[in-house]
Formats: structure tokens, sequence, C-alpha cells
């Protein structure tokens, strides 16, 4: 359904980025940013699904700074070679290059930015610190809790897994006494990255209550 390209940042660098468009008129435009793992099938899907909902969808490949087209799976090697790369990540950078993906969106209506992971932590700092976005929403942003002091310029919806061995429930109380604002979900029975159906810890009723939290909170918000 997508389209590969590239996307040209603030400070002149060029990365790759994956776009989906939605037959007909757009609803709006979403920036979807990655887990560690790259804009790999998983990513390209939910742009797909997105566009499918009737959003455009792009999703910068914001490793592109240290490591070219860089995507895996999810094998214990794949994660284990993904994290090391965790060393180089710069959130100021990335939020250059979530801004980029959102530059592209230009004129399709109302934006939003989702995330994933890694990628769900960079979703709330780019609520947080560019302006533009009309809705942002977190799945199992592991560093949120870093940064839960700062705060969102649009409406805010996060979802955690009660049993993600990353993520406490004490860190997730925390991030929702200095968030009252925001929609936090959390789902009993799910690991990290329970939304992913290409990972042992993908969890189908979490993921599809999640998604359609996700997408009522999208129409309320994106008009």
């Amino acid at each position: 359904m997508g389209k590969q390209f590239s996307l040209t940042t603030s400070d002149q660098h060029k990365l790759g980025a994956y776009r989906a468009d939605p037959k007909g008129t757009p609803k709006g435009g979403m920036v979807v940013v990655q887990e560690i793992f790259g804009v790999n099938h998983h990513i390209r899907a939910v742009c797909d699904r997105l566009a499918e909902a009737g959003y455009v969808a792009v999703a910068p490949a914001v490793f592109d700074r240290f490591v070219r087209d860089f995507e895996c799976g999810y094998t214990p090697d794949e994660i284990a070679n993904a994290r090391s790369y965790l060393g180089n990540l710069n959130w100021d950078h990335m939020m250059a290059d979530i801004a980029a993906a959102q530059g592209d969106l230009k004129g399709v209506g109302p934006l939003g930015v989702v995330g994933f992971c890694m990628g769900g932590t960079a979703s709330f700092l780019a609520a947080c610190r560019l302006p533009g976005f009309a809705a942002a929403v977190s799945f199992y942003g592991g560093m949120i809790g870093k940064f839960a002091d700062e705060k969102p310029k649009c409406p805010m919806q996060m979802h955690f897994g009660e049993k993600d061995e990353g993520i406490s429930m004490d860190v997730v109380a925390d991030i929702k006494k200095k968030q009252p604002q925001a929609e936090i979900y959390t789902y009993p029975d799910a690991p990290h990255g329970f939304s992913c159906d290409e990972r042992a810890s993908y969890r189908q009723p979490a993921s599809d209550l999640a998604w359609k939290r996700t997408h009522e909170f999208l129409q309320k918000h994106m008009k």
C-alpha cells in the first residue's frame, strides 16, 4: 500500500521514511514512530492500518542518523543487536526527524503522532516539544517516566501492559500523577510489546482494545 521515500530535516539530515495514503479524502495525518527495530514490517503495517482508517501515515527512519536503512525482526539476537544502538539515541535529533515527517503531512488535515516502545517515549516528547499536533498516542513508552514533568501541548493517550518487565506499575502511577489530563490505560495480562503481532509478547485482546481506544481518541481530537 505504501511507498518508501526520503525526508530532509531542519538541520539538513536526509533520512528514509515510509508513507501510506488512504483512498479518498484523508481525515488527517499521523506520524508513526518506530520501536528500536527500525521502520520494519510491523511499523509499515501500522502505517497501512492507519491509512485504511483514513489517515495519511508517515514513519520516519529515526535510526538513519547512525545506521542507515536499519530494520530487523524480534529474535533474541535481533533484539540484542537493536539494543546495541540505544547509546546513539538523541531525543533532539529525533524531534527534528519527527518534525520533518510532520512537514511532509502538511495540508492533509489535523495531525497526530503515535509511537511504540522507544517511539512511545518519542511521541510523548513530540507532544510536549513540537507545536502542531492535535493528538498524541504512546504504546509502552518506557522512558516517559523520566520526562513526565514536561507538559504536552495536545491531548495525550498512553497504553501500558501490567506485565511489562521494563515499565513498572509504580512508574505508570507516577506518570498518572504528573499527567492527570492524559488518558492512561493499563492491560492486566499484557507484557511489553503486546500490540505487535510479530512478537511472542503479542496479546490480541489487549491490542484490539488499545487500538479501539486509539481510534476513538483520534476521532475525538483530530477534527
